[in-house]
């Protein structure tokens, strides 16, 4: 064999090791943002099972407000769903887009929720109302760090495919980009205001 063979095949593997490289990294990102996915799936799933039973509970003190009720809860069930079917596929962009629009949904419902129940004390008083307030408090803030650290791990993923030699690479091997989940609304940005 010829030195000028050898250092063909030598360069061969050495680039071989590469794509090797390069594909594997993309492959880590893709699973660290599907990962991080679950993390907000499991913080929704928990505030999804939260608003019924505050619902409920509500239920009895406002007994007039029976279309605002409904509109929660119709809200939140659609909301479940797309987060049902997007965390079968976190990268997804149509479904992402749905989540959001869905959740932007949610939280406008809980919004006028939040507001009339503010005009029944005894409601305000009751203390299951208050722990299920304190519950979903709790889990909006876990949301919004699960959703943060989907962020960052989908923006590193994104990052990653899109500078060059990665690029050429995430095109052949169909790595899509990913997308962001985003509240568009500055109003909705906020946590539901749950102060009672």
């Amino acid at each position: 064999m010829s030195t000028g063979l050898i250092v063909l095949v030598v360069i061969l593997v050495l680039c071989a090791f590469f794509v090797i490289g390069l594909y594997n990294r993309l492959i880590q990102l893709r699973n660290r943002f599907k990962n991080a996915f679950s993390q907000i799936d499991v913080q929704l799933t928990r505030r999804y099972e939260l608003i019924p039973n505050l619902v409920e509970t509500a239920k009895g003190y406002m007994r007039h407000e029976q279309d605002t009720l409904q509109k929660v809860i119709e809200a939140r069930n659609q909301a479940h769903k797309v987060q049902i079917d997007l965390s079968k596929n976190p990268a997804d962009p149509a479904m992402m887009e749905q989540l959001m629009m869905a959740e932007k949904t949610l939280t406008k419902s809980m919004g006028t929720f939040m507001a009339l129940a503010e005009s029944y004390p005894d409601l305000k008083a009751n203390t299951t109302m208050n722990t299920l307030m304190e519950e979903l408090t709790s889990t909006e803030n876990k949301v919004s760090f699960a959703r943060q650290g989907f962020n960052d791990a989908v923006m590193e993923y994104n990052n990653a495919r899109e500078v060059f030699p990665n690029s050429v690479l995430a095109g052949m091997f169909n790595f899509a980009p990913a997308s962001l989940f985003e509240v568009e609304n500055e109003k909705v940005r906020q946590a539901v205001k749950v102060e009672f």
